[in-house]
């Protein structure tokens, strides 16, 4: 009997993402079909959506304006699109008049550390939700060492970490490879190594790509 074939994703994205998030979930999706015919193995690289952004944050209306000339409606509409989106994809976007955009490099810090205790994908998710769903500062080192812990990592060594510049060396690294290589938005796919899907396809385009492409090319 064949071995089941193993396919790595890699996911480039940031938590402060709401796209990254329904990617995810529409990839998701579209792995759950191939269950019983191939194993799916994920790691998620570190991509800052606004990696200027100050410790305080900023307000998130603020911030659309003044990042893409977005009026306070045109910004209401796109989050009410989003939540729509979500609500097929069993995510809440619970956006409140009072969210702010965060800087998130403290994040994929722990994120870092996290892919090498096999709780990346759980700590991911835990932030997205903190983020988007719970209204929680994921810029702050109190939440951040709670999401970790709830997400199964251990509470001292996230303290430690987010105490010094543990992985920051590491997190900058990986960021300037992702953008050597042209990818200057999020999300972004990589199956095995070689096929890059940009953006928040449907389902079916990720299967389909799953089939045609990865699957035949390891069969």
């Amino acid at each position: 009997m064949p071995e089941t074939p193993v396919i790595t994703v890699d996911i480039v994205s940031d938590v402060v993402c709401p796209w990254c998030i329904i990617g995810y979930k529409k990839l998701e999706k579209a792995m759950q079909r191939f269950e019983g015919k191939a194993r799916f193995e994920l790691a998620w690289h570190a991509f800052e959506l606004n990696p200027s952004m100050p410790a305080e944050g900023q307000d998130i209306n603020e911030h659309m304006a003044q990042k893409y000339g977005a009026t306070a409606e045109q910004s209401k509409a796109n989050r009410e699109r989003l939540r729509s989106a979500g609500e097929g994809l069993d995510f809440d976007f619970h956006y409140r008049e009072n969210m702010r955009m965060v800087n998130t490099f403290d994040a994929h810090r722990l994120l870092h550390w996290a892919g090498e205790t096999g709780h990346q994908t759980a700590l991911k998710l835990a932030l997205f939700k903190a983020h988007f769903t719970d209204g929680k500062n994921v810029s702050d080192h109190e939440t951040l060492v709670a999401i970790a812990t709830q997400a199964g990592l251990n509470e001292a060594r996230a303290k430690d970490i987010l105490s010094g510049d543990m992985f920051a060396a590491e997190v900058r690294e990986i960021e300037e490879q992702w953008q050597d290589r042209f990818i200057t938005g999020v999300p972004a796919f990589i199956f095995n190594k070689k096929f890059m899907v940009p953006g928040a396809q449907d389902s079916d385009v990720f299967a389909q790509i799953i089939e045609d492409k990865v699957l035949a090319k390891a069969a």
